[in-house]
């Protein structure tokens, strides 16, 4: 998939913000299709093929959080928030459950556009299988194993359930165990420079990520906070 190929699915039950954001893909030259309700955003990104999903929360049917839980059962589709729903608590669970980034409305044409390339810019180097000389297919790290190839996460307990996001933290993370990274050098690890989200992201992820190592038998404390800097990876 290269950039000026992609197809693009909008979903919001607001005329006026499908149609301005419809009209400003498709004057960049993406291919653009709408729905107007969760289901119908689910059943098509089911049955059709898109490059990037932007999509409202407050929508009829089904709330955009479920229809990302759906989504993210049989996808991993770049979904961006797209919302009038502007709180904290609203981004973080957006962020938490798999979405890939959180606009809040109203927004500039121009914020929208510079997110949507760097998300997609994002998938097509990950599906060209372009990645960092210094990543390793395997990562092996006290007890965690990571496979890149198929995005698998496993502990002493078995499968650690992570979302994309959550797996690149951890890799980050593993891949320079034993070392200090500070929250910017995560946030351009695993959402690249181009994602316009906080730094307090990080904590909420990795708070999420050591719940989930806990539940698959890891060491929570494997992921030490450095007071003031960021966190590292211990090795055992």
């Amino acid at each position: 998939m290269s950039e000026n190929q992609a197809r693009i699915l909008v979903v919001d039950d607001e005329p006026s913000i499908t149609d301005v954001v419809t009209y400003n893909l498709r004057k960049e030259g993406y291919e653009v299709q709408f729905a107007a309700d969760g289901v119908t955003a689910v059943q098509m990104v089911n049955s059709g093929s898109f490059d990037l999903v932007i999509l409202d929360v407050m929508l009829p049917k089904m709330d955009g959080y479920e229809v990302l839980r759906q989504i993210r059962a049989n996808h991993k589709t770049p979904v961006l928030f797209l919302s009038a729903r502007d709180t904290e608590l609203d981004k973080v669970v957006g962020l938490e459950i798999g979405g890939d980034d959180y606009l809040s409305k109203p927004f500039g044409n121009r914020e929208l556009m510079a997110r949507v390339k760097a998300l997609l810019r994002r998938a097509s180097a990950q599906d060209s299988g372009v990645s960092n000389s210094k990543h390793k297919e395997v990562i092996e790290v006290s007890g965690v194993t990571l496979d890149e190839s198929t995005h698998v996460a496993t502990g002493p307990g078995g499968d650690i359930d992570l979302t994309p996001r959550e797996f690149e933290l951890l890799a980050a993370l593993m891949q320079h165990a034993g070392k200090v990274l500070s929250r910017d050098q995560l946030l351009h690890d695993a959402w690249g420079w181009e994602y316009l989200v906080e730094t307090k992201t990080v904590d909420t992820h990795v708070k999420r990520l050591r719940d989930k190592l806990e539940a698959a038998s890891v060491d929570p404390g494997l992921i030490e906070t450095v007071r003031g800097y960021g966190y590292r990876f211990k090795t055992v």
